[in-house]
């Protein structure tokens, strides 16, 4: 152990260093320090603990120096990355943070680190880190120093105190050394007011030596010259004050080729003098920290801000989000940044500059404003942007300084003490932006960009988004009149739409109006609608959203860009990594790190859990230009196959769990493009959340495959959809898709893609209850499949016109075509097929009467169920089960097999066979005396059949419930049941039903009469 020096609070600051992760030896009321003013370390109960590698000390830091505030996962990547992070850079810092939150646990620290919105918060009280301390004991000198100068000094030296050495010592990444540089520039500012104090009260002999000191180390500071010259005259030697001004001054020409500032040149005129007395006033607590000249006596007063937009519409949240940062208390020593991001033409600069010209009051010293990105699109010149600004703050061309390193040391020189607003348009990076920040407040920033900019030191980022419907009307009502949009309302918020509700298209689309006031709103929404013009379309003089678009496009890696044509190929609305992959022929790893980069440019959308990807509409137009100039019709339909035949491959393996045991059509010629097991795992280990998620991305591969004459590919992906869209209320858009998948195979003569269309068809209607419609597909695929000689897919349609004939009461046209399916099914492996159609006999025999035959072909269909594994086809025979014991009137068994077919469907999602399960319950509960239980099963079973919108099953439940009712002696509630049922069996032809319901109102009627 080495010894120390003595502390400030009196005790030894000897330390033993603790290897990582080990606990000391008592834990009890743990202390942890965070000193980042010197050499960074970590403290626990007076020792100072191994943190772990410089990533995770990077880490630490970044979160010690703003305690309690969120760090962006972005700004901890720049932090220890830089600006070209690898692509685990996310995961490596996640990392470093289980790290550091064992090292906290194991000193019974558990939630040191806390988990934010977007990053990470340190749980350190500010009496805690040192650069808290520091900044609150500076407030203290600050607030103290106009009244009890002493007590400022005090404050000022407890604070200086605090520090061991260059600020972060030993963290050696360009976001540490940049926010290091800032705090011992914070340093050096405090030292000024201190001994500016020092001399006031009378001290010259006692800030002697550590002047000396410092103005060596620092020639460049005219502030620290000035103290020195005073110290020396007021000392009696005023020989070595008018030498510390002559270097100064061969310093300042020499190195920056600039003459000393006013005050200093006033300081020597006064030693030449003889001047006994030196009362040159110093500069204002945190003011400039190289001359220490008064702002207006030392430049002009530059207003660089480019005019107001007197149209500026919405974006009331934003302005606030964004003042309120720039104009709010900030911390003491902080210079605020406010970083405003967004896509491209999303009107970052327009609100840049309203809210400039907003608060330029509360700036009176001036106002920078720079264009970040240059005239040719390319990224500009810091040192270029920083000599302009120099020149506007009184430096001469010929003065100079050549590179950038020394222009930014001149400029922070400039601004130092002064309240300067710096705007900085269209920022590429953070090394473009670092050098043009100023090194003290109380200037403010305001940062905009595509990106959020994560290793800036900011203190605020706000996101602008695209316009709501009625933000972009308001705007459009502001530019063309609001008479002309509301003569044409309906053809305004379809121009609106077709801008995207981009703020730079609809104002494109405004101007054009504006320039052509015979042109109708309807006649520019026709221009539009053409998407192969649409971007010419949008462009009025020199503004023009391609012009935007091209650049980010111009600013990706070649595989991005690449990436982003081929989405325009597949327009499913939304992108996986996987169908990156697909589009690329790539790995996944790689697809997801150029999915990213688009997002980073603002040329893709990120869903809030980072799984998929939209594009906006008129990046997809501008994706699709590029697609069409840079990329060969085989390549494109190649692309658009892989990701198709993904699709296949995912749809068939999340149907695989329903599918066992049932027979399945013979497949086609559809290449599939096999996804890693790893990946194929992770994306369906929910086939049933996978198929939901995914049913518009299903319908919509179907449209494309057609469209593209991939024939197979068009109809398996139908097929292989069914059962998703057979699951849900609604399969309007599953039988549309299907129609497009026809005719495409109608049209490339493929006998088995038009066959299993016409079954997928015939089954949508039969699903939708539209029995007469499904007829017809169902009797030309039985037919087809016959001609091709594929007699067991004739199954199918089969086993479907049997249900058909038994709905409409021909039961020997029914169990004539169960008999047929059941032959063809038991020739193969299909269990389940087998069952499906014995519980379809077994109806029929019921129906007939023949309980004895029904209950045998029902129990070979329970075993075939279970063998085949599928719980859903358990419960339907479970449900027949429970009919054939409520025609013998066992009531308590039918109950009980009602009961075990909804225990087949608990982790099954079959809202139908829930209602059948249901109702078959209540009604044995009626029969044997329960009416309560009996009226709560049949309200269950009402109210799902009603959420699916099922009329023939409402129906059917209205009926048990007005028997219910009847059996009570209570014939009104039974006459409204029964009429409700009418209603619905209008919708659907099931004469059986419709003829029962009458029968009992004609019977209820009569009750009602005598």
């Amino acid at each position: 152990m080495a010894s120390g020096r003595i502390r400030t609070d009196g005790r030894s600051d000897e330390r033993r260093i603790l290897p990582a992760g080990r606990r000391p030896p008592a834990v009890s009321g743990t202390r942890i320090r965070f000193r980042l003013l010197g050499p960074f370390e970590v403290e626990i109960d007076g020792d100072v603990v191994d943190v772990g590698r410089p990533r995770q000390q990077a880490v630490l830091a970044a979160l010690a120096i703003v305690p309690y505030r969120t760090v962006v996962i972005e700004r901890l990547i720049t932090t220890v990355y830089g600006a070209d992070p690898p692509p685990t850079a996310k995961a490596q810092v996640q990392i470093c943070v289980s790290a550091l939150r064992r090292l906290f646990a194991g000193h019974g620290q558990e939630s040191m680190i806390t988990t934010r919105p977007g990053g990470y918060a340190l749980r350190a009280a500010d009496d805690d880190v040192d650069l808290r301390r520091f900044e609150a004991l500076v407030a203290e000198g600050r607030a103290r120093r106009g009244d009890a100068p002493e007590a400022a000094v005090t404050a000022y030296r407890s604070a200086l105190a605090l520090w061991r050495g260059p600020a972060l010592g030993g963290l050696d990444s360009e976001a540490m050394r940049a926010v290091a540089h800032r705090l011992d520039e914070q340093r050096l500012a405090v030292i000024e007011e201190c001994i500016d104090l020092e001399l006031g009260l009378g001290r010259h002999r006692d800030v002697l030596i550590e002047l000396t000191t410092l103005a060596a180390e620092h020639p460049v500071r005219e502030q620290l010259q000035g103290q020195l010259m005073l110290a020396l005259h007021h000392a009696g030697r005023p020989a070595d004050a008018l030498e510390v001004y002559h270097r100064t001054r061969r310093v300042l020409v020499d190195e920056l080729g600039i003459e000393p500032g006013p005050r200093l040149r006033r300081l020597q005129r006064a030693v030449l003098a003889g001047r006994t007395s030196l009362d040159i006033p110093p500069p204002k607590p945190g003011g400039d920290v190289t001359h220490g000249t008064p702002p207006e006596a030392a430049v002009p007063t530059p207003r660089l801000l480019p005019t107001d937009i007197a149209d500026f519409t919405g974006r009331d949240a934003e302005i606030d989000a964004a003042g309120s940062a720039l104009t709010g208390a900030p911390d003491p020593g902080v210079v605020p940044i406010v970083v405003v991001s967004g896509r491209p033409g999303v009107g970052k600069t327009a609100l840049a500059v309203h809210l400039g010209h907003r608060v330029a009051d509360r700036y009176p010293d001036g106002q920078l404003f720079a264009d970040l990105r240059g005239p040719s699109g390319r990224p500009a010149d810091p040192a270029e942007i920083l000599g302009r600004f120099l020149r506007v703050l009184g430096v001469p061309g010929m003065a100079l300084p050549e590179g950038t390193d020394a222009r930014a040391e001149l400029y922070r020189h400039r601004l130092a003490g002064r309240r300067m607003l710096v705007v900085l348009d269209n920022a590429g990076d953070e090394r473009q932006i670092l050098s043009l920040l100023p090194g003290t407040p109380p200037s403010a920033v305001l940062v905009t960009g595509r990106q959020r900019f994560g290793g800036l030191p900011a203190t605020a980022y706000v996101e602008v988004g695209l316009f709501e419907p009625r933000t972009a009307m308001d705007l459009l009502s502001r530019m063309v009149g609001a008479e002309r949009v509301a003569a044409e309302p309906e053809a305004a918020a379809t121009l609106a739409d077709l801008c995207g509700h981009l703020p730079l298209a609809l104002r494109i689309a405004g101007a054009r109006l504006v320039g052509r006031p015979h042109w109708t709103v309807e006649h520019l929404v026709t221009r539009l609608l053409d998407q192969g013009r649409r971007l010419a379309e949008l462009q009025y003089g020199p503004w023009g959203v391609r012009a935007g678009l091209a650049l980010s496009y111009e600013g990706l890696s070649g595989d991005a860009r690449r990436l982003l044509r081929r989405l325009a190929v597949a327009d499913f609305g939304h992108i996986r990594s996987w169908m990156a992959a697909a589009l690329l022929e790539s790995d996944h790893a790689g697809a997801s790190d150029l999915l990213d980069e688009l997002a980073d440019a603002r040329l893709l959308d990120p869903d809030a859990g980072g799984r998929r990807y939209r594009l906006h509409d008129l990046v997809r137009v501008y994706a699709g230009e590029r697609l069409r100039a840079e990329e060969p019709g085989p390549e494109q339909a190649a692309a658009l196959a892989r990701v198709l035949g993904g699709l296949l491959f995912l749809a068939e393996r999340a149907n695989r769990p329903h599918a066992e045991g049932d027979i399945t059509i013979s497949a086609g010629v559809a290449a599939r493009w096999a996804l890693p097991d790893e990946v194929t795992a992770r994306l369906l280990a929910s086939p049933r959340t996978w198929l939901d998620e995914e049913r518009h991305t299903l319908t919509t591969g179907i449209r494309l495959a057609a469209e593209a004459n991939h024939t197979a590919l068009s109809w398996e992906l139908a097929y292989a959809a069914s059962w998703v869209f057979e699951e849900q209320a609604d399969v309007e858009e599953w039988r549309m898709a299907v129609e497009v998948a026809l005719g495409r195979a109608e049209a490339a003569g493929d006998p088995q893609g038009q066959a299993t269309m016409l079954y997928c068809l015939g089954s949508a209607h039969l699903f939708q209850q539209r029995y007469d419609a499904a007829r017809r597909p169902l009797e030309r695929a039985a037919a087809l499949f016959r001609h091709s000689g594929d007699e067991q897919s004739r199954a199918l349609p089969l086993r479907n016109l049997a249900y058909l004939d038994r709905l409409r009461g021909d039961l020997d046209a029914a169990a004539a075509r169960y008999t047929e399916a059941l032959a063809l099914l038991r020739r193969g492996p299909y269990p389940v097929g087998v069952a499906y159609v014995l519980h379809g006999l077994a109806r029929i025999s019921l129906e007939r009467g023949n309980g004895e035959a029904a209950l045998r072909m029902l129990e070979e269909a329970l075993t075939l169920s279970r063998q085949g594994g599928t719980r859903r086809v358990e419960a339907q025979v479970h449900c027949r089960l429970g009919e054939l014991w409520l025609s013998l009137g066992t009531w308590d068994r039918a109950a009980g097999a009602f009961t075990e077919a909804l225990a087949a469907l608990h982790d099954v999602d079959d809202s139908v066979g829930r209602v059948h399960a249901l109702r078959g319950r209540g009604i044995a509960y009626a029969q044997s005396g329960r009416r309560a239980e009996a009226a709560e099963a049949l309200g269950e079973a009402l109210q799902t059949a009603a959420r699916i919108r099922n009329p023939l099953l409402q129906a059917r439940c209205l009926v048990a419930l007005a028997d219910l009712a009847l059996a009570g002696g209570d014939w009104r509630p039974a006459r409204a049941h029964l009429y409700q049922a009418l209603e619905h069996l209008r919708a659907v032809n099931v004469p059986p039903d419709k003829e029962h319901v009458l029968a009992l109102l004609a019977k209820v009627e009569a009750m009602a009469a005598g």
